[in-house]
């Protein structure tokens, strides 16, 4: 049986994008294939580790298991949409400073969650992040660092005025 493809329009870190594809299609597989962006990883494909977070009109979402038919006329940021030229965002600043990654993988996932989680709580308590992180699995567990990025991220945005959400 042929597949049905349909004309998705959605913005992606800021630009307009017009795709034809099968709208039954995961986000995270149009993003990687039809548009480039590799950032968000394919983990377990079922959106449990987190590794394919994405911000869907601002908030964080599993980009793995969202059809990309529910993203017509809404707004998509990965972490490729983060930054702001050679500027990056202060999460992405703040995981760098704290080396709360090691292999890589699984960080812009958790960049996003932070992102999100930092956009509705902006001073959160440590269990707060513990729990906004919940759904981000590390394998590598540099999970102290992890904790430490958030907080340094929210004091340098309050410190600085910055709200960095959707772009």
């Amino acid at each position: 049986m042929a597949e049905t493809k349909e004309t998705i329009s959605f913005q992606v870190n800021g630009v307009e994008r017009e795709l034809e594809v099968s709208g039954s299609r995961n986000l995270l597989s149009v993003l990687r294939h039809e548009l480039g962006l590799t950032g968000a990883k394919y983990g377990c494909g079922v959106g449990e580790c987190g590794s394919c977070t994405v911000l869907l009109d601002g908030r964080a979402v599993r980009s793995c298991v969202v059809p990309v038919s529910t993203v017509a006329g809404r707004s998509v940021t990965t972490i490729e949409g983060l930054g702001s030229g050679d500027r990056l965002h202060p999460v992405q600043e703040a995981f760098l400073e704290t080396q709360a990654f090691q292999c890589g993988y699984c960080t812009p996932g958790l960049i996003m969650s932070v992102v999100d989680l930092l956009q509705r709580k902006p001073d959160p308590t440590e269990p707060e992040i513990r729990d906004a992180l919940a759904g981000n699995l590390c394998r590598c567990a540099p999970y102290p660092r992890i904790i430490r990025a958030a907080q340094l991220a929210a004091a340098t945005m309050s410190s600085s005025g910055e709200r960095h959400g959707d772009q």
